[in-house]
């Protein structure tokens, strides 16, 4: 599934310029994000962790679990980003059940890539 093809004409995308947080450490969260254009730096205790390009998600676990954010977000580059919240995130699901999959593979590639770093 093409995330970007999904969301290209999406009215309320969000704009950050490069060195921007989006969130950090430790907040709370309620909304998943969509990388349209740019790119996103996933960092842990100020440790680079991952790069979101434009195609790809972050913030995910916000939707599944009410605990707060396990890294910090920051545009590593000028980037357009889409936010799903939670009700968002329900019709996507039903509307479009292969969204789900999408999300569930990208948190598991995630934990995956976690335990080969700690390993």
């Amino acid at each position: 599934m093409n995330l970007i093809n999904l969301f290209r004409n999406e009215p309320d995308a969000e704009l950050f310029a490069a060195g921007e947080t989006i969130f950090s450490e430790g907040d709370s969260g309620d909304r998943l994000y969509i990388v349209l254009d740019g790119k996103i730096t996933l960092s842990v205790g100020n440790i680079p962790v991952e790069t979101i390009e434009p195609g790809g998600m972050f913030g995910e676990m916000a939707l599944i679990d009410p605990e707060l954010r396990s890294a910090t977000a920051r545009a590593a580059s000028d980037a357009k980003l889409v936010a799903i919240d939670e009700s968002r995130f329900n019709y996507l699901v039903q509307q479009t059940p292969h969204f789900a999959l999408v999300v569930m593979r990208t948190l598991v590639r995630r934990l995956r890539n976690m335990d080969e770093t700690l390993s």
